[in-house]
């Protein structure tokens, strides 16, 4: 225990920190999980001011939002790993405790790239003092824990401006967001996307109706109208970085080609917020551009696992915002569909949010409605005019698929479930070995552990 973090604990935080690793052991040996929160409950509980000893030295990135977290955090730790080491909660880990973890965890790294929940950013940007802040976007989601978007921006935006010293990377598409850094002194602007305006009709700042124009170049233009108190008008930033289909454009007349391992139109937006921190830190465009492309794989979203001859693509979605981006990826000339919707409190109990996803039609693909809640989503299908069939084992519905190719699409609770569910029957993504970090696991569901 040579790094900067460890030799600047206090006695306490040298005994939190011994405690933390071996309940993260136990946890492991024991199989009851990774140890990504139960390690820093302990450490917390024996000293609550342990995250801003560990953060201590390090050169910090903080990334929040609704969606893309735990992608975009991936990515860039993959952009600053070309600076120097760094440490992550890449499993998504991202409230106080799965933080401390991951410090814990990597106790050398100069670096960190973190993960944090909407809710908690402001405490851990307190205790971490970040030197880049990433704001991806902002929509409804478990409005049962969350609460209402509206004050959540207003609490990040508060948060964020108490760090006058970080470079903030927002999204200028999302209303939300463009609010919550639109006062600071350092924001890099990246134009990611924002396919959902569900939650953006007014304006957090003027309260009054937004406007959306399409400009030359297939940008969506947006601003208030009405004004800010100062009588500034509130819009749309231009961009510092944006993306297309085939490159990404940055300062300077920055442009690499930009060909990305995971899906979606919005992974292109994260890789673009990814690439923009890491270069405020530091980073070469060019080598960071290339690290965030080798990224093909978020603690098993995105991977093809082999069920019985049946090659079964996993996709995470968790609100309407990203089940519509989810629902974009899927590839409607496979063999098979699982939806799988479980309510449990990770997910949110009210599932009335189903009625807010515009569910397409997959004509010549078997479809399954399927998880703890199939019922409601059958019934939404239904009114969907989606034709499909009720199994409530998500690993069933794969297995009552044709041969061939099954797209997997899951929420939280369901995306765990199913990945326990199928390691314990042996099944392993087709790109895993015996020493891959999925395989050790024994699941390719996101970590949370909430």
């Amino acid at each position: 225990m040579t790094s900067r973090a460890i030799t600047a604990l206090t006695p306490r935080g040298r005994a939190a920190v011994a405690v933390s690793r071996l309940a993260t052991w136990a946890s492991r040996v024991s199989g009851r999980g990774s140890g990504g929160m139960i390690g820093g409950l302990v450490a917390l509980k024996l000293d609550p001011r342990l995250m801003r000893q560990l953060a201590a030295g390090r050169r910090t990135v903080l990334v929040t939002g609704t969606n893309g977290k735990s992608t975009t955090t991936r990515m860039v730790a993959s952009a600053l790993s070309t600076v120097g080491r760094v440490a992550s909660n890449t499993g998504g880990d991202n409230m106080d405790a799965g933080i401390v973890s991951a410090l814990v965890a990597d106790s050398v790294a100069g670096l960190a790239a973190i993960e944090v929940d909407e809710l908690h950013t402001p405490a851990v940007a307190e205790s971490t003092f970040p030197e880049a802040i990433v704001l991806l976007n902002l929509s409804r989601d478990q409005l049962d824990r969350v609460g209402e978007i509206n004050a959540i921006e207003r609490r990040l935006r508060a948060g964020v401006a108490a760090q006058p010293q970080a470079t903030v990377v927002a999204n200028c598409d999302d209303v939300m967001i463009t609010s919550v850094a639109y006062d600071n002194p350092a924001v890099v602007w990246v134009a990611a996307g924002s396919a959902w305006a569900g939650d953006s009709v007014s304006c957090p700042r003027t309260g009054e109706p937004i406007t959306r124009t399409v400009d030359e170049t297939g940008a969506v233009r947006w601003r208030s109208t009405g004004t800010l108190p100062d009588g500034r008008e509130f819009a749309r930033p231009e961009p510092d970085w944006w993306v297309d289909d085939e490159a990404i454009h940055g300062p300077d007349g920055f442009t690499a080609p930009l060909s990305l391992a995971i899906p979606g139109r919005a992974n292109r937006g994260n890789a673009a917020q990814a690439v923009a921190a890491a270069v405020a830190m530091g980073a070469d465009p060019a080598a960071a551009v290339r690290a965030v492309e080798q990224v093909d794989d978020v603690a098993g979203r995105y991977s093809t696992v082999d069920v019985d001859g049946r090659s079964a693509h996993l996709l995470l979605a968790k609100n309407p915002a990203g089940w519509q981006e989810a629902l974009g990826m899927i590839d409607t000339s496979a063999d098979g569909l699982v939806i799988a919707v479980n309510g449990q409190v990770a997910d949110g109990v009210d599932l009335s949010w189903l009625w807010d996803v515009r569910f397409e039609s997959f004509e010549g693909v078997t479809v399954y409605a399927s998880g703890e809640r199939a019922a409601d989503l059958s019934v939404r299908l239904t009114y969907a005019g989606v034709r499909h069939e009720l199994e409530p084992d998500p690993l069933a519905a794969i297995r009552r698929c044709p041969p061939g190719r099954v797209e997997v699409l899951a929420n939280y609770t369901a995306f765990r479930d199913l990945g326990r569910a199928m390691a314990a029957a042996g099944h392993r993504p087709v790109d895993a070995g015996p020493g891959s970090a999925s395989a050790e696991t024994g699941s390719p569901a996101a970590r949370k552990e909430q």
